[in-house]
Parts: structure tokens; sequence; C-alpha cells
């Protein structure tokens, strides 16, 4: 028989679930500081260690925030909601929209980075795009802020036999973006697959996306198909966990 001893939430739990409750209830809004760890060992008769991870599992759930020196704050980052299925419609791209003009709502997403070369596909790529091994294709970089926050960075690849010479290959894709151009090529994407998967994020991808200490990522890779079934596109995306609800709406 189990003891009620060992079945009890232990301290830091107990203490984290009383700060989301408050924070939930407005005592605490977004921007501002949660007590610190002298607080927290004050009021609930706890070691540091304790307080701290109590604060720590706030941070990793993405409602709170560490900055250097200063404390732990609530989270003032609003969420983006990224529609999987209706952000890809025709009716999007092919009305000169992007694609992730739909993530952000009323709010501007702006690209802080981007960069677009030729490379020699490795192997992952060449196999994903039906190519042969060492084929050259397109590679398209992109880090994506929102308010202030880095909350995305991507990669697609696209066949250089199938969007060389093309707008494509430049900075700006023009109204619609990548899609649109496709289409315009005779390789317009009719049918889209992803592939999701959440995991710690490597040190690189931890500093492009300032990301707080234990937050994972979310990846989705995406492939996008023309109606013969020939793959013109494979898009890797990183995503900051903490700034996106993943929402899939379709018909049963």
């Amino acid at each position: 028989m189990t003891s009620q001893g060992s079945t009890r939430q232990p301290k830091y739990q107990r203490i984290a679930d009383a700060l989301r409750t408050a924070i939930q209830a407005g005592e605490y809004g977004p921007g501002d500081r949660l007590p610190g760890e002298n607080d927290l060992m004050a009021t609930y008769e706890v070691a540091r260690m304790t307080a701290r991870q109590a604060l720590g599992v706030l941070q990793n759930e993405g409602i709170a925030e560490a900055r250097k020196g200063a404390g732990v704050f609530v989270r003032a980052f609003k969420p983006l909601r990224r529609r999987g299925v209706q952000r890809l419609a025709n009716e999007q791209w092919g009305a000169g929209h992007s694609v992730w003009s739909d993530d952000a709502g009323d709010r501007e997403l702006v690209v802080d980075h981007i960069a677009v070369s030729e490379v020699e596909a490795d192997d992952r790529i060449s196999s994903a795009l039906g190519l042969p091994s060492a084929a050259q294709v397109w590679a398209r970089n992109r880090r994506f802020v929102l308010d202030g926050k880095p909350v995305l960075f991507a990669t697609s690849y696209l066949p250089s036999d199938v969007v060389g010479g093309s707008a494509i290959t430049q900075v700006d894709t023009g109204p619609g973006g990548t899609y649109a151009r496709l289409a315009e090529l005779g390789h317009a994407p009719v049918h889209f697959r992803e592939e999701i998967r959440s995991r710690m994020p490597s040190a690189d991808e931890a500093e492009r996306l300032a990301l707080s200490m234990g937050t994972p990522v979310i990846q989705i890779i995406r492939t996008a198909f023309t109606e013969g079934g020939r793959a013109v596109e494979i898009n890797e995306m990183t995503l900051d966990s903490a700034s996106y609800v993943l929402e899939y709406d379709f018909d049963a």
C-alpha cells in the first residue's frame, strides 16, 4: 500500500502550482516580476534549490522568463496561433498573401535575416526531393521575429532545375511568395505533408531563438508536392515552443 507521503507532490511543484494559479488569477500580470528565490524560501520555508526549481518549472512551461540580474518575470508575449491547414490553402498564397502572415494576425511578423544561395544537397535533402545524389538546390534561410522576440527560423530547399533563374532565387520572391512563383512556373503545390516533433534545442538553436533555459523547440518538416506527385520544396522549420499554438482544423 502506497503511503500518503509518497503520493504528495514535491514542494517545488506545489510552489509552482501556487504561482501559476496566481498568474492565471491576474495577481501577476504580463511583465510583472515574480517572487524571487529569497521570497519563496521565506514564504514556504524551503531551501534555495527548491525555490529555484519552482521558478524553473514556470520558465520551462513558457509562462515566465528569467532576466539576468533582474529576476523572473511573467512572459508578456502572446503566442502565435499557427493554423496548419488554412495557412497553406491556395486562396492564401494564390491571392498574393504570405503563408506566414496568417500566423501573426494583426501583428507584424518581421524577417530579420534572409539568405538565398545555390548549394549541393546532402543525401537527406536529395532523397526527400527525389533528386540524384549531390544535386543542386536553392536554399532559402529566414529568421522571423515578432514583438522583438525571435520565434522561428526556417530553411527551404527547392530543385535548381525547377526554380533556377526565377524570382525564388531572389531575396524578395514577390506577392504570394514561393508557392505563387512555383505556380507560375507550372509546378503549383497541390498537396502538403508536415512531420512534427518536439525536442530540446542545440546550443546554436537556443541562441538563434533567444530561448529561456529548458525551453524545447518544435521542428516541422514540410514537403510540397505538385499534381504529378513531384516534391518541389522541403521546408525545415524550428519554432520556439513557448511562442506557438499549433492548430489543425479539418472535417471528419
